[in-house]
């Protein structure tokens, strides 16, 4: 069983793994060692654990975890993964994005993919069909994009998304709430536009705290799965075990 930890930018995920299938999940403000030391009392195979962090390397939790655990992973540059990666600033890539191109191509291994993760930021990453993880781009997310208009201006107030939204606004917060929305899903579909013209039988996947509110209003057809960083976590993990 696997122990799975995912420290984001703004939360903290868990999940517990038994092979593919996940038996628990858990989201945190903070990294919480409680919770990790209920699971081990209730699970008393669970011996192995991966952390992934987007904001470095979180020492005084890999430290408790090495104590109670007789496989423990940090997730890096270093670490072997199932997709060969190239891309080539390796020591910045952000591993979130690898390991949720690890979760897509666990689905559909040997097919073109485009795995777009709408949270904080948005990310598109490519894997080839021969399993290769190429790159991909990187843009604001929804509510980065509220934020900054609120930021960088001295009138515009700071809203949120919302499902109620137009092609022309009426009013200032008609405005915001349709540009800022609308230049996502532009986006969005644009992007899978110009790329299905370079592999039209690229299998999309959809993924990300936002991904929710998107989906059902894109034009472009896609997978939500909004278990693919977890779960390529957990095939990194079982990956380096073999």
């Amino acid at each position: 069983m696997n122990l799975i930890i995912d420290i984001g930018n703004t939360q903290t995920k868990y999940a517990l793994f038994h092979n593919e299938e996940m038996l628990e999940f858990c989201v945190s403000q903070v990294p919480d060692i409680t919770l990790v030391e209920e699971w081990q009392n209730k699970y008393t195979r669970l011996s192995a654990a991966i952390v992934s962090s987007v904001q470095g390397k979180p020492d005084d939790l890999l430290d408790v975890l090495r104590s109670k655990f007789s496989r423990l992973i940090f997730f890096d540059r270093n670490t072997p993964t199932p997709l060969e990666n190239l891309y080539e600033s390796k020591e910045t890539l952000g591993y979130d994005r690898l390991a949720a191109c690890v979760g897509a191509n666990a689905i559909c291994p040997n097919v073109n993919l485009l795995v777009i993760d709408a949270g904080t930021a948005i990310t598109f990453d490519f894997v080839s069909a021969e399993n290769q993880y190429l790159g991909g781009t990187i843009s604001p997310g929804l509510s980065m994009r509220f934020k900054a208009l609120n930021t960088f201006t001295k009138k515009l107030p700071l809203l949120e998304k919302s499902d109620s939204f137009d092609l022309i606004g009426k009013n200032t917060t008609q405005a915001i709430t349709s540009g800022v929305q609308n230049s996502m899903l532009f986006e969005i579909d644009t992007y899978i536009n110009q790329l299905k013209e370079r592999c039209p039988d690229a299998r999309i996947f959809l993924t990300g705290g936002d991904s929710d509110f998107i989906y059902s209003k894109l034009k472009n057809k896609v997978s939500l799965n909004n278990g693919l960083l977890l779960s390529g976590l957990n095939s990194i993990l079982n990956y380096n075990k073999s």
